[in-house]
């Protein structure tokens, strides 16, 4: 079996460590990936210390990956040697399905994540990006359009695809008010990929300190939500509000400020149950919804998307031996706008 080398978690409590392991021996429908650049995902930080109370050690993280094709099965039609692709937050879908759901698969049973995962045999564990090669069935591996720099490409792979996905669910576009709620990783992807549909952008952020930045990246508006004048302000405005935060907020304001028939759509987790109350949904038929990533088919739409209007995220490139410190700076929200791991530094 091909060796790998990256950097693993062993215990929730310990920090991540170099650690050498197998990959599973290619099959002809496989590509193998010499993986380039890594992001640095939040949910990463929640799976390795356990947070979500699923980790099973040891955790080589990492959804966020770009690379070059070393090789390919006998079957493989769509890729070659030396082509720029991606991997996402999964590498199987729809498993034990009659057939797979092209457009739905992230919601379906069956979803195998990149990492902290089993394979369709039940015995193999799925390891991520934070190493120096992968193995994936060709049709969860994505073209990485050429004119798009590759480290920086490495995060629209969650970050890009979390908020392109409800942004076209939900229509955005020429005439739509959005709201991004939170300007961090997922946050500015939100601002720039609204912007290039044709939506008109506001940040709501707890304060203007990246005012500057959220304009600059397309948005038109930028409103401190630690001001409570900001809640009266923008009462019925917005038709979608996209909440990117994983911290305690008022839902019911937020709420407030969706026009008739608004949706507020959450993609940050919170650890603790949402209390809205139903006056703030019924007499506006508004609705509190819910989006996860995208499936393969939409998720290289969206790398298509972003090749036509040069989009990747804003990147604080590190090595892989900083990997423990970017995790404490995430949490202090101390990058602007995304990590991302030079995995060439592994040779270091």
């Amino acid at each position: 079996m091909p060796i790998a080398r990256g950097y693993a978690a062993t215990d929730a409590s310990k920090p991540l460590t170099p650690f050498t392991f197998e990959r599973r021996d290619p099959n002809e429908d496989d590509v193998v990936i010499d993986i380039k650049f890594a992001g640095i995902c939040h949910s990463d930080i929640h799976t390795v210390r356990n947070e979500w109370k699923n980790a099973v050690y040891p955790i080589v993280p990492g959804h966020e990956i770009a690379g070059i094709v070393r090789a390919v099965g006998s079957k493989v039609t769509k890729f070659k040697v030396g082509d720029r692709v991606g991997v996402g937050c999964f590498v199987d879908s729809c498993v034990g399905c009659a057939e797979r759901d092209l457009d739905r698969e992230q919601y379906m049973p069956g979803l195998v994540g990149t990492y902290n995962e089993f394979e369709a045999d039940g015995k193999t564990r799925t390891q991520g990006g934070y190493s120096d090669s992968i193995v994936v069935k060709e049709g969860y591996v994505m073209s990485i359009p050429d004119n798009l720099p590759l480290d920086a490409s490495a995060p629209l792979l969650c970050a890009g695809i979390t908020l392109y996905s409800p942004l076209r669910h939900w229509n955005a576009g020429p005439g739509k008010k959005v709201a991004i709620v939170g300007m961090g990783g997922l946050g500015h992807m939100g601002v720039k990929l609204g912007a290039a549909m044709g939506a008109d952008i506001t940040v709501l952020s707890q304060t203007l300190s990246k005012k500057e930045d959220g304009l600059k990246l397309g948005a038109k508006e930028y409103y401190a939500t630690n001001d409570a004048e900001t809640f009266t302000k923008l009462a019925g405005t917005f038709d979608l509000i996209i909440c990117t935060v994983s911290a305690e907020i008022d839902w019911n304001a937020y709420l407030r400020l969706l026009k008739v028939d608004g949706a507020l759509v959450v993609v940050g987790i919170p650890e603790n149950a949402i209390p809205v109350h139903a006056f703030s949904l019924v007499p506006g038929r508004k609705s509190i919804s819910g989006s996860m990533i995208g499936s393969i088919k939409e998720t290289q739409e969206m790398l298509d998307f972003c090749g036509e209007h040069n989009i990747v995220s804003e990147i604080e490139k590190i090595n892989i031996q900083q990997v423990n410190e970017a995790y404490e700076r995430v949490l202090k929200s101390d990058v602007r706008y995304r990590f991302v791991i030079d995995i060439a530094s592994l040779a270091e």
